[in-house]
């Protein structure tokens, strides 16, 4: 090397390194500041509450004031404790209550402040476009979050303690809600569903509508609150009572399929397993979703994002859409309610969504149906964030300010997704909206704050949190589950297997468990039966960060993924395990598989058990699987069960 290059890598050296020492430099400052912030943040809290005792009881003095309030005390009325904090709190207090929003996590169980080292996409997300936990808390005043991290269940007891402790230090000491999307399933999506290990495993709503069982849905809700209170979750974002009448929507497997009276037997007991037959100090509050029915979506395509916005009816199906609402989730009391994003196109006087549309909110939600819980919005629908733009379908050209007016006006009672009172407080402050229009809305709110006993104790114990998620007796309650929701669609004499059969297994975790019965080799020629398991094909996008969790658009499997699919299932008698998202076209399979089963959620052990017959399938479809992608196609959005032809109709299920 000469020297006018050795000069040359010399001096790029040094302004790489003076790059660096800047990187390094500024990185340090951000850092220091933002530690000042939220240090500063928290200085605006005061002190935690002491004990009153009174005539032999305890009370938490939450006011600090060294006198027990009416809303302190549990003796009271709940009307009268309602009324006394409402009256004592501020515009600023009553604006930060309106929100509800993902608050981060630690894996020591404290609430994300400051950046620290991650390889957790999640994680990144919250630096990126949430205000820190302190300035949410302290500044804010905000006292309703929900969480999306999955650790164990020890350390998001420790959380709820936590933040808890730190709402005890604002100045009315109002406690957190702490809320979360389902967690009981094995799909992880931070936008739907999030995976969580230490929580006993169960099928997926759809799953559980293939069991046609309303008592194990029931058991199923009673042990996953059991498993959300010990860790201090209290409002379940769930259950989904939408109906999956278009086939191609990515928000399928949430819901309890396409029959209207099937959804709302499931969505009864499962609000009823949560809350218990009325709300009280050991349920678990349900937010059902989405009213007044978020499944025709056009095309199929979701209403996250822009290009699923439209809600159509072409077979002036409507009101079918209403049926898991009337029967199901209203009978059973549910606390509180979300409309979903979409437009439900002609249906109202105006065209746009959900929680925008008067018509939908107050007509009918709070007129027809005299709900009066808590009606909260999804997601960013005001203001957007550096991930995604605002959801605010059919009021695009409107302000944030103005949007939150209209959702206001509309009849909602709550933001979900958003971090911005200083949206209502100019409301109040401008005239446009009263300050008796939010006492409305804040007396719901802190109405279940009180009803479930947050202001009494809203503290778990974190070592019982352990014994209680996750338990054995709960995990077999969900495997059993597991085998109840499997579909058997087709048997060519193959099934069960018998003891001692040689399988080539794909697609399996851990394959090793077929030797349990029979024995795993390694090469299909060693094999007389060959088992694989497949996934529901889908469409990958990644225009944003979360489009890229939801499977959408198409339902076959393109040439290179059939051909595969195929050429393995040809070789040796197969049997083939669908585990169905959406409604699959499966039709060549079919025609190849010596047998096919349908699963929700089935674990490789449970799986194993049902083939060679220590398990009985006995699940019914919950949706029909089409038999080709023009038969989806010609389908109508809003129609249950229209396809042409259909490989299996409705209500498929054979046993042994």
């Amino acid at each position: 090397m000469n020297k006018a290059m050795k000069r040359f890598f010399r001096i790029i050296s040094r302004i790489i390194g003076i790059i660096l020492i800047l990187l390094f430099l500024f990185g340090s400052f951000k850092y220091i500041q933002k530690s000042n912030s939220i240090k500063n943040n928290y200085a605006l809290l005061g002190d935690e509450a002491p004990i009153l005792n009174l005539n032999g009881s305890e009370f938490r003095d939450l006011n600090k004031n060294g006198k027990l309030d009416i809303y302190e005390d549990v003796s009271a009325d709940l009307e009268s404790r309602v009324s006394d904090l409402v009256n004592q709190m501020t515009l600023e207090e009553k604006a930060g209550t309106m929100f509800i929003t993902m608050l981060g996590m630690t894996d020591e169980g404290n609430p994300i402040d400051k950046p620290f080292f991650t390889t957790t996409p999640f994680d990144f997300m919250f630096f990126l476009a949430m205000p820190s936990s302190s300035e949410m808390i302290a500044v804010k005043k905000m006292n309703n979050f929900n969480i999306v991290h999955s650790y164990e269940a020890d350390i998001i007891a420790t959380l709820n303690n936590n933040i808890q402790k730190m709402a005890e230090r604002s100045r009315l000491g109002i406690p957190m809600t702490i809320a979360t999307d389902p967690r009981h399933g094995t799909e992880s999506n931070p936008g739907a569903a999030l995976y969580t290990p230490s929580f006993s495993q169960w099928p997926t709503s759809l799953g559980l509508a293939a069991t046609r069982d309303t008592l194990l849905v029931r058991e199923f809700g009673n042990i996953a609150r059991q498993e959300y209170l010990a860790t201090g979750i209290r409002l379940a974002l769930h259950p989904m009572a939408d109906l999956a009448t278009e086939p191609r929507w990515g928000r399928t497997n949430g819901t309890f399929g396409e029959d209207a009276q099937v959804s709302a037997m499931m969505t009864k007991a499962y609000v009823l397993g949560f809350q218990g037959d009325s709300l009280g100090r050991n349920s678990v509050a349900t937010m059902t979703k989405h009213f007044s029915g978020g499944g025709p979506q056009e095309n199929g395509e979701d209403a996250h994002f822009g290009y699923g916005k439209n809600q159509v009816y072409p077979g002036d199906n409507f009101d079918y859409h209403l049926i898991p609402f009337e029967e199901g989730a209203f009978p059973a009391n549910t606390a509180q309610i979300m409309p979903y994003y979409g437009i439900p196109v002609g249906q109202t006087d105006e065209d746009v969504a959900f929680a925008f549309n008067k018509r939908i909110i107050t007509t009918l939600l709070r007129e027809k149906y005299q709900f009066n819980g808590v009606i909260c919005t999804d997601w960013n629908i005001i203001s957007g964030s550096s991930i995604s733009e605002a959801r605010a379908w059919g009021v695009e050209h409107l302000t944030p300010l103005e949007r939150a007016k209209k959702v206001l006006e509309a009849g909602c009672d709550q933001f979900g997704g958003e971090s911005s009172p200083e949206l209502i407080i100019e409301l109040v402050n401008s005239g446009q909206i009263s300050e008796e229009r939010i006492d409305n809305s804040i007396k719901r709110i802190m109405r279940d704050k009180f009803i479930l006993g947050l202001f009494d104790n809203p503290y778990v114990n974190v070592a019982k949190a352990k014994t209680i998620a996750g338990s054995e007796q709960f995990r077999k309650k969900g495997e059993i589950a597991q085998a109840k929701s499997t579909i058997l669609l087709k048997n060519d004499n193959i099934l069960p297997l018998k003891k001692g059969t040689k399988i080539y297994a794909v697609g399996m975790k851990d394959p090793s468990l077929i030797n349990s019965y029979g024995e795993f080799v390694d090469e299909p020629e060693d094999a007389d039966v060959i088992l694989t398991r497949i996934t529901t094909p889908f469409e990958p996008r990644s225009d944003e960060f979360l489009e890229n969790f939801f499977h959408q658009g198409r339902l076959y499997y393109n040439k290179e993924e059939l051909s595969e699919i195929l050429n393995l299932i040809k070789q040796k008698p197969t049997i083939v395990v669908a585990n169905l998202e959406r409604p699959t076209i499966l039709t060549e399979i079919n025609s190849e598989a010596k047998a096919l089963l349908a699963e929700f959620g089935t674990s490789d052990k449970i799986l194993t058990d049902i083939i060679f017959g220590e398990h009985v399938p006995s699940g019914k479809l919950p949706f029909e699987l089409p038999s080709s992608w023009e038969a989806v196609k010609n389908q109508k959005e809003d129609v249950p069960y229209d396809s042409d032809a259909p490989l299996y109709p409705f209500g498929t299920g054979l046993t042994y």
